[in-house]
């Protein structure tokens, strides 16, 4: 169990009521948890979440190499979940393959175990922000018809916290998109749903935000977001996405342009590396000793 607060009194107090009622061993500041590595430096004010044993081992590489495919998929998306952003475009597209796996489905798993083995040390960085301009920010995009099999468009979000990445995903979508602007509307939706559950949490926190900013680089799509105006080429579109709308008018989540240049949710898509990159640079994944 990790225990976090402003107060030293207030954690040593829940400490204490716990103990009353459980079996209970103070570890300390906590290092590890769930197989993630927890490291502070309380003089910079920054605080790392890596996964660096997972795949480093000699005993796990091995025992990798004979897993069936599904233990070897699995095992990346618990990494991807947790700490790696970066793999999630391409063990959401394995995992497509988890009940009929063909040999290049194997190579493309190795493919990404070997990305992770070269970069053991790239985490999740949190930096103490004391005054945030904006709290929490969402970017989100699509890639139209990515999907080989049934042509389908893949969502991709990401989201930030006083700067900090806190959410990330990357999923294909249900139904199949007949336009680059449907499959960005579509997209939007799901990252409505997170930015409302965020906003939910930063309540909790007590945190005073009035709204959270979704950013995409669709103007068409954030057209038909904004505008509920009958539209010919739109009028198929399911209307549980046009929930959308519903959540603008309430004015906690606002729908913005960004240039595609700017967006680190494009990482979802098949891109060049240095485009890779430069997705991961503007939301601050890099390896610990580049800090």
């Amino acid at each position: 169990m990790l225990i976090a607060s402003k107060s030293k009194v207030e954690i040593d107090r829940l400490k204490a009521q716990l103990s009353q009622e459980f079996e209970m061993k103070d570890l300390g500041e906590a290092k590890k948890i769930l197989r993630m590595e927890i490291k502070r430096d309380r003089v910079k004010g920054t605080v790392w979440l890596t996964q660096n044993s997972v795949f480093e081992e000699n005993d796990e590489r091995k025992h990798m190499a004979n897993v069936p495919y599904a233990n070897d998929v699995g095992a990346l998306m618990y990494a991807m979940v947790c700490t790696r952003p970066d793999i999630s475009h391409a063990v959401s597209m394995v995992s497509r393959y988890m009940h009929d796996p063909g040999k290049v489905h194997w190579q493309a798993v190795k493919w990404i175990l070997w990305y992770i083995h070269g970069t053991v040390d790239i985490g999740l960085k949190f930096q103490r922000n004391d005054k945030p301009s904006q709290y929490s920010v969402g970017y989100v995009d699509s890639d139209y018809a990515g999907d080989l099999d049934k042509r389908r468009s893949t969502t991709g979000y990401v989201f930030t916290m006083a700067g900090e990445l806190v959410s990330w995903r990357s999923t294909l979508q249900s139904t199949v998109a007949l336009s680059t602007t449907e499959a960005e509307y579509m997209a939007v939706t799901e990252a409505f749903k997170e930015a409302i559950w965020l906003h939910g949490l930063i309540n909790d926190l007590g945190v005073s935000q009035e709204h959270i900013t979704v950013l995409c680089d669709s103007q068409s799509a954030i057209c038909l977001a904004k505008n509920s105006v009958h539209h010919a080429r739109t009028k198929h579109i399911d209307v549980r996405f046009h929930f959308v709308r519903e959540i603008l008018n309430e004015g906690d989540i606002l729908l913005e342009k960004i240039s595609t240049a700017d967006n680190p949710a494009d990482m979802i898509k098949v891109i060049s590396g240095i485009k890779f990159q430069h997705c991961l640079d503007l939301i601050n994944i890099f390896p610990q000793h580049g800090a």
